[in-house]
């Protein structure tokens, strides 16, 4: 007689018949045991932790394996298993990715019973589940964010199995680690490898933090500017589909690594020149060249840095403090010919004042390094960039300055800093250190590259 303990034991039984005759009514001829949907149901229905959630993940989708066809268990499990044992590379220890777990199940595995398939399903799913969280929980490199829905979140169970069953393959998925960054993966193949010395290891290990600060994007568009490689990338669902050059900010003045929503251009910009320009370029020319060298220049001397500030008689500047460095001083360019901003700029509101801008110093994008901004960001085709924004044209600018022409939807924009990344060839590109990030000792060699 079989007791019931509030049914429990009933349904158990239902649904071990339930696969004891899925089992039975298999087609002629098929050799291998198969995990059956009443008994991962089973399997699931109990239990603390993570059982909701991967019971919510099954029942999605009729409770049909993730890991088991064929009988057998996919390769992305042992896959998966390589990643979690080399875990120190991603900064986390494999037990907090149930390394032992998944080891014990799929050594069971080999022997490819039912009982054995399924606890290697529920292994793996486990494991999964946990090492994606820990890579999201793992430190990463400083970067300002404008908003929390900006930086990576760690993701639920459900969130990482439903990842992974969406893929068109789960044995890619795990390979290309395809819930980072698709730069992340390669990164760590290189450093993975084997004769790496010391300092090669500060510096893949920093660029992978500096990865690691950036989502994944499965989905959706996002705007991604390199400072150490002078480039921005167009990313449309985890892939390049534009590049241009760009030029960034000078090593005093460097670029901060940061992340934002581009919300709207802006046409027919004033350039607010910094302060130091002020200081070192503006106020010279004017001790050396008269009050007529700003209106030639089309410039303009402001009361302050407020909203409300209004335009001032230049002749009432002391010009030799400004230049002295005693007084701090505004000026605007004002837009048309040769403004420093072009003909429109992209905002993303920040405190650090950084925005995408157009140029009419084309010639600075020749160059092979690229820093000599004041931080903001140089484009080298202005309206491409607008035209893949807006998804059309960027509007022909009036007479009206500052025109502010808003995006249909914002668009994340993220501002790294990688001295290392994978290249369209398959190999790791290294670049130089212009702002000296990456901590090596002065002459300390770095590689030249590295095949995935």
């Amino acid at each position: 007689m079989i007791r019931s303990h509030g049914g429990r034991s009933i349904r158990r039984l239902t649904l071990s018949l339930c696969a004891a005759a899925s089992v039975l009514v298999m087609a002629p001829g098929a050799a291998h045991a198969q995990v059956a949907p009443a008994d991962l149901a089973g399997e699931l229905e109990d239990g603390g932790g993570d059982a909701a959630q991967l019971r919510d993940f099954y029942a999605s989708r009729g409770y049909r394996p993730l890991w088991i066809t064929g009988g057998t268990v996919s390769p992305a499990a042992s896959a998966l298993l390589d990643l979690i044992r080399t875990s120190k590379f991603d900064g986390i220890k494999p037990k907090k990715a149930r390394e032992g777990d998944l080891r014990k199940a799929l050594e069971r595995a080999d022997d490819p019973t039912p009982e054995n398939l399924l606890r290697a399903e529920i292994a793996a799913s486990r494991a999964l589940a946990a090492y994606v969280q820990q890579m999201r929980k793992a430190p990463r490199a400083d970067m300002i964010y404008e908003s929390p829905a900006l930086a990576p979140g760690v993701p639920t169970t459900a969130a990482v199995l439903g990842m992974a069953a969406a893929a068109p393959s789960i044995d890619a998925f795990v390979r290309t680690m395809g819930w980072m960054h698709p730069w992340y993966a390669p990164l760590r193949q290189a450093l993975a490898q084997d004769g790496l010395d010391d300092s090669s290891r500060q510096l893949l290990a920093a660029n992978l933090e500096r990865v690691r600060a950036i989502p994944a994007f499965q989905k959706g568009r996002y705007v991604l500017v390199d400072a150490a490689g002078a480039r921005l990338t167009m990313m449309q669902d985890g892939q390049p589909v534009g590049t241009m050059r760009v030029v960034v900010g000078k090593p005093e003045m460097p670029t901060p690594m940061m992340a934002g929503f581009l919300r709207y251009a802006q046409l027919n910009p004033y350039w607010n020149i910094p302060p130091d320009l002020v200081k070192a370029r503006i106020a010279p020319n004017v001790l050396g060249k008269g009050l007529r060298y700003l209106k030639a220049k089309g410039y303009q001397v402001l009361s302050g840095w407020d909203e409300d500030a209004r335009v001032i008689d230049p002749a009432r500047v002391d010009w030799q403090a400004i230049a002295a460095g005693a007084e701090d001083l505004r000026v605007r360019q004002l837009p048309g010919g040769d403004n420093f901003m072009g003909k429109v700029k992209f905002m993303f509101p920040n405190a650090q004042g950084i925005y995408l801008h157009d140029t009419p110093e084309k010639g600075l994008m020749k160059e092979d390094e690229r820093q000599f901004s004041s931080g903001c960001v140089r484009l080298e085709d202005a309206p491409r960039l607008g035209r893949w924004l807006m998804g059309k044209p960027l509007p022909r600018a009036g007479k009206a300055v500052e025109q502010r022409v808003d995006l249909p939807v914002p668009v994340p924009v993220y501002i790294t800093y990688l001295t290392a990344a994978p290249d369209a060839n398959g190999q790791i590109a290294f670049r130089a250190d212009p702002y000296n990030r990456d901590g090596l000792a002065p002459g300390a060699p770095r590689m030249a590259s590295a095949r995935r």
